[in-house]
């Protein structure tokens, strides 16, 4: 017999470890290209009613003028309207192919790119007030954001530079980026800044775990989009994507067509590590990223890096990020 007392003590131990057990995640994305940025986000939202994560923040890497607009209206739709965003302050532009206005101008929002808070000055913010080794950091977009951290200078929010915060405070990085275990060019690892990604990398002394390209290659998803609500995000994010984007618009019949799921990977591992069922993780050598987007795989190396290799069939792990972005798990 389990006396009530003991019975409640139990209870609140399992409450209490299931909390810490939630991965503390920052996401930093390029919102607004590639409609895998919005999937991710929207797995996010869907883990975070589940209990399975905590989102602190969303960094937006994208000078686009509707990017941040577009990650505010997601971030209200689905009730966390106080999740703060943070944005690269640049020159601002717009892009008509991207789907950041699609959504902006269909759901409320209150952030846009002038308003938002720097992304540095956040990450210092968040990173300050955290606890030792708490956090996620889930890159799925170009590193200028990270560079940009670890450059930052002791100021009135810590008296750490960028770099000491990233190693005194975050658990994991989590970059969607190269190929492995070598590859020529990848978006994410150059973004029209060269250099960069060499010089994040370079300079994190956590733990990197790399989700690259070839791994969300073969994922497809986006085509069950068409069977929704077209008043959400997602279904209008999507639609967007598919008339618009320069390498989806040939193919558009009219329909939200299949996507390579790139981002959405990255944040499944994030959350919940999946290792020996979703994928593999490969250890024992060191990503080394040029200055042009490409990057080998050193083997017989010790060092904080690894890197996923799909283990699940790609049309199983499609159905689980499908269902994971319509809340049907």
């Amino acid at each position: 017999m389990i006396y009530p007392k003991l019975l409640f003590l139990l209870t609140l131990l399992l409450f209490s470890v299931a909390a810490f057990a939630q991965p503390k995640i920052i996401l930093d994305t390029d919102f607004g290209g590639d409609a895998d940025d919005l999937g991710a986000l929207v797995m996010l939202h869907n883990f975070i009613d589940k209990g399975e994560c905590d989102l602190l923040a969303v960094m937006n890497w994208s000078n686009e003028e509707f990017a941040v607009a577009g990650i505010d209206a997601v971030n209200r739709f689905y009730k966390h309207p106080d999740i703060p965003v943070g944005t690269r302050k640049d020159s601002i532009k717009h892009q008509e192919w991207t789907y950041g206005k699609a959504i902006a101008d269909n759901f409320y929002h209150e952030l846009n790119n002038k308003t938002a808070e720097d992304a540095t000055t956040l990450y210092r913010k968040i990173l300050s007030r955290s606890k030792d080794s708490s956090i996620t950091i889930v890159t799925i977009g170009p590193l200028k954001n990270i560079e940009n951290l670890i450059r930052s200078k002791p100021d009135s929010i810590s008296k750490l530079t960028g770099k000491q915060l990233i190693k005194k405070k975050v658990k994991e990085f989590v970059i969607m980026g190269g190929k492995f275990p070598k590859g020529k060019w990848e978006w994410n690892f150059i973004g029209g800044m060269p250099g960069v990604t060499r010089f994040v990398i370079k300079n994190i002394t956590v733990p990197i775990t790399f989700v690259g390209f070839e791994v969300g290659a073969p994922i497809k998803t986006g085509e069950i989009l068409n069977t929704i609500n077209p008043k959400t995000p997602l279904y209008i994010g999507f639609l967007h994507f598919s008339n618009n984007a320069p390498w989806m618009k040939k193919y558009y019949n009219g329909k939200i067509i299949n996507n390579s799921s790139f981002d959405q990977t990255a944040v499944l591992y994030a959350v919940r590590n999946g290792v020996g069922t979703y994928w593999e993780k490969i250890q024992n050598g060191y990503c080394k990223p040029d200055d042009n987007g490409g990057n080998i795989w050193i083997e017989n190396q010790k060092s904080n890096h690894s890197y996923l290799k799909l283990k699940m069939k790609p049309e199983d792990l499609a159905k689980l990020i499908e269902n994971i972005m319509l809340n049907k798990f």
